[in-house]
């Protein structure tokens, strides 16, 4: 293989390449924000107050932060 030159990657490239770092990040974060939901029910009930509020903010922030890392991108 050879050394790569100036001009050898391509602005298609380095976007592929950021496009699949944020599909990567996107699905890490819905896998944990899936294993914390999965983890937190039925504890609610037990929880000391504002616990639930706290969780269910997580998670929304979890949300809205993976569906922005591809809003508008294709």
């Amino acid at each position: 293989m050879s050394p790569l030159r100036p001009g050898d990657i391509t602005d298609d490239m380095v976007q592929a390449m950021d496009t699949a770092k944020r599909q990567g990040l996107q699905k890490d974060l819905r896998a944990l924000a899936a294993n914390i939901r999965a983890d937190a029910e039925g504890r609610y009930d037990s929880a000391a107050p504002g616990w639930q509020a706290g969780v269910e903010w997580a998670l929304l922030w979890m949300e809205n932060t993976a569906s922005q890392l591809t809003e508008g991108r294709s």
